[in-house]
C-alpha cells in the first residue's frame, strides 16, 4: 500500500493534514495501515457523498458569510473535498469565495478569524522577509498573490484584512483553471493602516501603525520582489488591490524585469476586452469603430483603456488614435488637455474638449459607444446617462465592473429598463436575470476569473519568463470566442460560469501558445499546447 506521505504521517496528524486529509473516504485498509481506526466513523464515504454532504449543509444557511466559513473550514481541513465542492458547481462557488462575499469577510476579517492561512510579511521585518519566507512549508512556490490591503475591492483599506483576497484569488486559480494548490502562497505585506477603526478595533489582527509610504515602502517591496526571486526563482507574482498611487509604479518598476502582472489593472483589461469582442458581434461594428467613456480615472481605467488601444493598433488603427478614443471622468471631471492635475498615465487618455463637470454631460460631448464603470461609487451610471446612451446608440454597452455588489455604478435591472432592453450589459458582481416585456436577460459578469486563471495556468504550464499585454488581448480573444449566438441572444457576453474550467483551459491554451511564440517559455514546446495544459491541470481526486 502507497504511503500517504513520504513524511509517513500516521493518526490524527494524517488527519490533520489538509493536503493530506481524506476524512471518512479513507478505506479500512488504509485506517489500518495508517493508525486511523477508532478515530473516525466507521462508515466509508466515497468523495462524492462527503460533498453531497457539504452541498447540503452550505445550502441550508441563509447568510452568505456564514458559507463563506463553512467553506474555509473545509479548506483548512480537507483540499482535495474542498476543491471537489468548488468545481462541481462554481457558479454558485465562486461568488461565496470570492467577490462579493469575499468583500464582507475582508470587512470582518478579525472578528472571524480562525485558523491561518498564507504568509503575513510586517513591515517591522524589514531586511529578514527571505528568513521568513523560509518558513512557508511547500519549497517550489509558482504564484503569490499580494496585496497590502489598502484598496481591498471598492471597500478602502482594510489593512491585514486584505489576506481575504488572495486566499480567495489563488483557490479560483486552482478551481476554475486547475492550477495545482500546492503551488499557490497568499501573502499579505503589512505596512500599517490608515483605517482609524481598525486601529481602534481590539480584535485587529494587523500591524497597528500608519502607513508606511514613500522610500521605505518601496525598500520593503523590493526586499519583499528580491527574496522571491532568490527562494522562488520560476514564481509568478499577481499584485492585488494596491492603491492607484503604489499600483502603478510597482507594475511598471517590475513587469520587464520578472513574471509578474497586476490583476486589477491588466486582468481587468483583459476581461472588459473580451466583453467588448463579444459585444461588438451583437452590434455588427469592428473593435476600431468603437468609442469609450469611463467611469473613473485611475489605474484599472487606465489599464483598460491602454489594451483596448493596444487591440485597437493591432487592428491597424494607430496607437495614438486609438487612445484618443478612450475617454476617462473623475471627480474633476472629463480628463482634458486643458486640466493640470493629471498624472503622466491618465495623460495620454486626454481629450481635447472643452471641460465637462458632469458624467452625463460627458456622455453627450464624447457619444461613446460603450461606458465602463470603474469608479467604485455606486448609482453614478443614472437613468439620464443610460438614457442618453441609449439615444446616441442603437445597442449601447454599459459595464458597470466596480465590486462588490453594493459599489456597482448600477444594476442590471437599470441598465435594462432604462434603455428599453437595448443595453449590452456585464457587471463586476453578478446579479439576477431580468424580465422586461417578456423577454428574459441573463446578466453576464466581467468578471476577472475568466482571465487570472487561464493565466496562471499557461505560466504554470510554460514556467513563462515574463507576462506581456499581447498575452492578455490574447486571452481577450480567447474568452470573447466562446460565447456562442445563444448565449448572445439571451445577453449573456461571457461563457457561463457553470462552465469556467472548460473556457479557462482553452484560454490558457491560447496564451500559452502565444508564450511560446513570443520565445517567453523555460519549457521546450510541445506538439500539442493543449495536451499539456491539460495534463499539468489539477483534479480533485484523493491519492490511492
Amino acid at each position: 500500500m502507497t504511503a500517504p506521505t513520504p513524511q509517513h504521517r500516521t493518526g490524527y496528524d494524517l488527519l490533520r493534514n489538509p493536503r493530506l486529509n481524506k476524512g471518512t473516504a479513507f478505506t479500512e485498509a488504509q485506517r489500518r495501515a495508517w493508525g486511523l481506526e477508532g478515530l473516525l466513523p466507521p462508515a466509508v464515504a466515497s468523495i462524492e457523498l462527503q460533498a453531497a454532504r457539504r452541498h447540503a449543509e452550505i445550502a441550508d444557511l441563509d447568510d452568505d458569510l456564514q458559507k463563506y466559513l463553512v467553506l474555509s473550514d473545509l479548506q483548512a481541513r480537507n483540499e482535495t473535498l474542498f476543491y471537489a465542492v468548488l468545481m462541481s458547481d462554481p457558479a454558485t462557488y465562486m461568488p461565496l469565495v470570492y467577490t462579493p462575499t469575499v468583500g464582507e469577510a475582508c470587512q470582518k476579517f478579525g472578528h472571524i478569524f480562525r485558523q491561518a492561512r498564507g504568509m503575513y510579511l510586517p513591515i517591522s521585518a524589514r531586511g529578514r522577509l527571505r528568513e521568513i519566507l523560509r518558513n512557508w512549508p511547500e519549497k517550489d512556490a509558482r504564484f503569490i498573490v499580494v496585496t497590502d490591503g489598502e484598496r481591498i475591492l471598492g471597500l478602502g483599506d482594510l489593512g491585514a484584512g486584505g489576506m481575504g483576497i488572495p486566499i480567495g484569488k489563488l483557490a479560483l486559480y486552482t478551481a476554475c483553471a486547475g492550477v495545482p494548490p500546492q503551488y499557490c502562497l497568499p501573502i499579505v505585506l503589512d505596512v500599517g493602516t490608515n483605517n482609524q477603526l481598525l486601529l481602534d478595533d481590539p480584535l485587529y489582527l494587523g500591524v497597528r501603525q500608519q502607513r508606511v509610504r514613500g522610500a521605505g515602502y518601496l525598500a520593503f517591496i523590493d526586499e519583499f520582489v528580491n527574496a522571491v526571486q532568490q527562494l522562488y526563482p520560476k514564481c509568478c507574482i499577481q499584485w492585488e488591490d494596491f492603491a492607484n498611487l503604489n499600483a502603478v509604479p510597482i507594475l511598471e518598476r517590475y513587469r520587464d524585469k520578472i513574471c509578474t502582472f497586476n490583476d486589477d489593472i491588466q486582468g481587468t483589461a483583459g476581461v472588459a476586452l473580451a466583453g467588448i469582442f463579444a459585444a461588438v458581434r451583437v452590434t455588427g461594428q469592428s473593435l476600431t469603430e468603437q468609442r469609450f467613456l469611463f467611469l473613473g480615472a485611475g489605474s484599472a481605467a487606465t489599464g483598460i483603456a491602454e489594451l483596448i488601444s493596444l487591440a485597437m493598433a493591432r487592428e491597424g488603427m494607430d496607437l495614438a488614435t486609438a487612445r484618443r478614443r478612450n475617454a476617462l471622468f473623475d471627480i474633476n471631471g472629463l480628463l482634458v488637455t486643458s486640466r493640470t492635475d493629471l498624472a503622466e498615465f491618465q495623460k495620454p487618455f486626454a481629450q481635447e474638449l472643452a471641460p465637462v463637470s458632469t458624467f452625463v454631460e460627458a456622455v453627450n460631448a464624447v457619444r461613446p459607444t460603450g461606458i465602463i464603470g470603474v469608479s467604485t461609487v455606486p448609482k453614478l451610471f443614472t437613468r439620464r446617462v443610460i438614457e442618453a446612451m441609449a439615444a446616441i446608440n442603437e445597442r449601447p454597452i454599459v459595464f458597470p465592473y466596480s465590486n462588490p455588489t453594493s459599489r456597482s455604478e448600477c444594476t442590471a435591472e437599470e441598465a435594462y429598463r432604462w434603455s428599453d432592453g437595448k443595453a449590452i450589459f456585464a457587471s463586476g458582481s453578478p446579479f439576477p436575470p431580468v424580465e422586461i416585456a417578456g423577454q428574459r436577460f441573463a446578466p453576464g459578469q466581467g468578471n476577472n476569473v475568466y482571465i487570472f486563471p487561464a493565466m496562471g495556468m499557461a505560466v504554470f504550464a510554460t514556467e513563462a519568463k515574463h507576462v506581456t499585454e499581447e498575452m492578455f488581448i490574447v486571452a481577450a480573444q480567447a474568452v470573447a470566442e466562446q460565447v456562442t449566438e445563444e448565449d448572445l441572444s439571451t445577453g449573456l457576453i461571457y461563457p457561463p460560469q457553470s462552465r469556467i474550467l472548460q473556457a479557462s483551459l482553452h484560454v490558457a491554451e491560447r496564451v500559452a501558445t502565444s508564450i511560446f511564440d513570443q520565445g517567453l517559455a523555460r519549457v521546450e514546446r510541445p506538439d500539442d499546447v493543449g495536451a499539456l495544459i491539460r495534463a499539468r491541470a489539477y483534479r480533485p481526486v484523493y491519492p490511492e
